[in-house]
C-alpha cells in the first residue's frame, strides 16, 4: 500500500468507526444530502400507527352507523389529531437529527410503545369519553420526544441549542395542558382540544423563530407520501373486510358490488392524484413547509375517513346501519371531496397551467358531493367521477406538454 493510499484509508476508517459507535452526538444532518430516503426504523414507526388509525376508523364507523355522526366526527377529529401530531413531531425531528445510534433507536421504540397505548384507549375515548389511556400513551411519546430534543441541546450550542430547548419546553407544557381532558367536564373538552391543538401547532414556529432545523425536503415529501400510502392501504383493508363480511353473512354481493367498485376507483384515484407531481420542489422555505405539513392533517384524516365511510355504506346496504341511504352515501362522498380539494390546495395547484387544469380537482370535488343524491349508486358514481378527473388531468397535461414542445421545437 502506498503512503497516499494509507493516508486516504486512515480518515475513511475513522469515519466508518465513528458511524458504528453505539452513542453519537446528535447533530444536524445536511439538508443537501443526496439519496436521502426513509430508514427502516421510520417505516416500522409508520406501520405501528396503522393500529391507532384503524381503531379511530372503527369507532367512527360505529358512531355514524348508529346515527351519531356529529359526536363521532368530533371524537374522530380529536383522536386523529393526537395520532397525526405525534407522527408529525417524530417525522420532522428525524428528518433533521436522525443519527441512528443505539439510544436514538431505543427512544424511538419507546415512542412506538406510546402509540400502542394510545391505540388501546381509542375505543374508551369514543364510547365513554374516557381519555386516560390516550393521555398516558401521549405522555410516553412526548417524554421520549423531549429526551431527543434535550440530546440535541446537549450536542449543540448557540441558536440551535436554544431552539432545541424551546422545543423540549413547549412539548412538556402542552402535555401538561392536555391534562384538562381528564379534569374538565365533558362539555368543556372540545374547547380545550381547540386551544391545545392551536398551542401545539404554535410550538414549532416559536421554537424555530431564530434558528431553523435542517429538515430534508425530499425526505420529508417521501415520509408524507409513504404515510399517505399507509392510510390509503388501511382504507382498502377496512373496506375489503366490510364487503367480505357482508357477502359471507348476508349473501349481498349484488348490493355491495357497486360500493366495492366505486370505493376501489376512489382510492385508486386518490393515490394517483396525490402522487401525480413531485412535491419536494415546492418545499423551499420553512413557512411553506409548515403550512404544507399542517394541511396534511386534513389529507390523512379524510383519507382514513373514506374507508370508514365505505364500511358505513356496506352496513347500510345490508340493513345493519340505522341511517338513510343519503347519510351512508355522504359518509363516502364528503371525505372524498375533502381529500380532493385539500390535495389541490396543497399540491396540485402549484403545478397546474391554465384555468382548465386548475379547475379539474375543485370541479371534481363538487361533482363527487352531488353524487350523494344518487342513492344506491352514489359510491359507484363518485368513483367514476374521480377516475374521470384523473383521465382529464392526464389529457390536459399531455396537451400542455405537447404544445410546449411544439413551441420550443426548431423550425423545419
Amino acid at each position: 500500500m502506498t503512503s497516499d493510499a494509507a493516508s486516504e484509508s486512515g480518515p475513511r476508517r475513522s469515519r466508518t468507526a465513528a458511524s458504528r459507535r453505539p452513542l453519537r452526538r446528535m447533530t444536524a444532518r445536511g439538508r443537501d444530502e443526496v439519496h436521502r430516503v426513509a430508514s427502516p426504523l421510520e417505516l416500522f414507526f409508520d406501520l405501528c400507527f396503522v393500529v391507532a388509525i384503524a381503531q379511530a376508523g372503527v369507532q367512527l364507523v360505529h358512531a355514524v352507523a348508529e346515527a351519531h355522526a356529529a359526536e363521532g366526527i368530533l371524537n374522530y377529529a380529536m383522536v386523529f389529531f393526537a395520532i397525526w401530531w405525534a407522527w408529525m413531531n417524530f417525522t420532522w425531528f428525524a428528518s433533521a437529527y436522525d443519527n441512528d445510534d443505539v439510544l436514538y433507536r431505543v427512544v424511538t421504540l419507546v415512542q412506538i410503545a406510546g402509540v400502542l397505548v394510545l391505540a388501546a384507549g381509542v375505543s374508551r375515548a369514543f364510547e365513554d369519553h374516557e381519555f386516560l389511556a390516550v393521555w398516558l400513551g401521549y405522555l410516553i411519546m412526548r417524554l421520549a420526544l423531549t429526551a431527543q430534543w434535550l440530546r440535541v441541546a446537549r450536542s449543540t450550542g448557540g441558536g440551535e441549542r436554544r431552539m432545541a430547548l424551546r422545543y423540549a419546553g413547549g412539548v412538556l407544557v402542552c402535555q401538561i395542558g392536555w391534562l384538562g381532558l381528564l379534569l374538565l367536564p365533558e362539555s368543556g373538552r372540545p374547547w380545550l382540544f381547540l386551544v391545545m391543538a392551536l398551542a401545539e401547532m404554535c410550538v414549532p414556529p416559536f421554537a424555530e423563530k431564530d434558528f431553523s432545523t435542517s429538515w430534508h425536503p425530499h425526505h420529508i415529501s417521501e415520509r408524507y407520501g409513504l404515510f399517505t400510502i399507509i392510510v390509503l392501504g388501511e382504507t382498502i383493508a377496512a373496506a375489503t373486510v366490510a364487503v367480505k363480511s357482508g357477502v359471507d353473512e348476508n349473501d349481498a354481493l349484488g348490493e355491495l358490488l357497486p360500493i366495492a367498485s366505486g370505493g376501489l376507483l376512489i382510492i385508486f384515484a386518490a393515490w394517483w392524484i396525490y402522487f401525480v407531481v413531485p412535491i419536494h420542489g415546492h418545499l423551499s422555505s420553512s413557512r411553506k413547509a409548515f403550512l404544507w405539513g399542517y394541511g396534511h392533517y386534513v389529507i390523512f384524516a379524510s383519507a382514513a375517513a373514506i374507508g370508514a365511510g365505505l364500511e358505513v355504506a356496506v352496513e347500510q346496504a345490508i340493513g345493519e346501519a340505522h341511517i338513510s341511504t343519503l347519510s351512508a352515501s355522504a359518509a363516502v362522498t364528503l371525505p372524498t371531496a375533502l381529500f380532493l380539494l385539500t390535495v389541490w390546495v396543497l399540491h396540485a395547484r402549484h403545478y397546474k397551467v391554465g384555468v382548465a387544469q386548475q379547475l379539474v380537482l375543485p370541479t371534481t370535488a363538487l361533482a363527487v358531493i352531488l353524487c350523494t343524491l344518487l342513492g344506491d349508486w352514489a359510491v359507484l358514481a363518485a368513483g367514476i367521477v374521480s377516475a374521470l378527473a384523473v383521465f382529464v388531468g392526464v389529457t390536459l397535461t399531455a396537451r400542455t406538454v405537447a404544445q410546449e414542445e411544439a413551441a420550443g421545437a426548431p423550425a423545419t
